[in-house]
């Protein structure tokens, strides 16, 4: 690790997982900062052998698991989930102790509607509560404190005819209604979503356009005025964001490989500028879906191993 950057380790599976046959693979960090990661028995997986990483393991449904959770705290819990009958890409925390389970991809029905593709899973008793649909290719996804959950979509789902979807960024409710969209408030039209992070009671939701000036964008949303601001990215297309007031921390993997370079940026001027640049060894390799930012904090999964950078 470079001597310029401060990575702090904050969990590894524990060698009982291991041995229990249970391999750790999707994963997110709560509003308060809960690292919950979704581990599944050998059993129910087979290997994609050409995708490397955690990435290249996936499900036969349905399919059993249990939630590790690391509190704030340091205490660890554990919470087994029945039954799961989608595909996951995403896995974020909901308020009232619910974790919501999310595919990458839909499809429409031949009735018209889009399949579901999104479970609610109590916390309490494992089993699924509700099911929905948040939109088609979802690179990257995050929840707020109010459970509303925002996603960054990707060009199969841009150009595939899904309504909210086609607009690059969207807003859900907590039982899967569109509640927002960005109806022409942004610089350029979305391509591919980046990452996501939250920074108190706003949004950000990262992306880049395939339009002939191009460029990546950092679009910050706070959803109890409307307002709507984005961005030139200092980085193009990072994987992790972090930020704290006029504060920002990305990362841009090299994948597949254990490094990565952290970027620290800051706003002058209403502009993002790079204020330091750092290419860093990390425990593991560094595949899709590795960092989601809270509140300053810009959480990066390097293997089976997660850090913490500030912001």
């Amino acid at each position: 690790m470079s001597a310029g950057i401060e990575l702090e380790k904050v969990w590894a599976p524990s060698v009982t997982d291991g041995w229990a046959g249970r391999r750790p693979l999707w994963w997110t960090v709560g509003p308060a900062g809960e690292l919950a990661v979704l581990l599944v028995h050998r059993k129910y997986l087979h290997r994609i052998h050409y995708i490397k990483g955690w990435v290249g393991w996936g499900p036969k449904l349905p399919f059993d698991g249990v939630l590790v959770m690391r509190l704030a705290d340091g205490s660890v819990q554990r919470r087994p989930i029945t039954d799961v009958q989608v595909w996951p890409s995403h896995i974020a925390l909901l308020p009232d102790s619910r974790l919501l389970v999310a595919g990458g991809r839909t499809r429409k029905e031949d009735t018209g509607s889009w399949k579901p593709n999104a479970a609610v899973f109590s916390l309490a008793s494992g089993e699924q509560q509700d099911s929905f649909c948040v939109g088609d290719d979802i690179p990257a996804l995050v929840t707020d404190h109010n459970g509303s959950i925002w996603t960054a979509h990707g060009d199969e789902g841009i150009y595939g005819g899904h309504p909210e979807s086609a607009a690059g960024l969207a807003g859900w409710s907590v039982t899967g209604e569109a509640i927002w969209g960005p109806e022409g408030r942004l610089p350029d039209r979305p391509l591919q979503g980046c990452t996501a992070a939250t920074e108190g009671d706003r949004v950000w939701l990262i992306w880049y356009s395939g339009t002939r000036r191009g460029g990546t964008f950092l679009t910050r949303i706070t959803p109890s005025t409307g307002e709507v601001t984005s961005w030139p990215s200092p980085v193009p297309q990072p994987d992790g964001f972090a930020v704290r007031g006029d504060r920002a921390v990305l990362t841009r993997r090299d994948h597949n490989e254990p490094t990565t370079e952290v970027v620290r940026a800051l706003l002058l001027d209403d502009t993002w500028s790079v204020t330091g640049r750092d290419k860093v060894r990390v425990p593991g390799r560094v595949v899709l879906r590795c960092g989601q930012g809270r509140d300053g904090l810009l959480w990066l999964r390097t293997g089976d191993t997660w850090l913490r950078i500030e912001a």
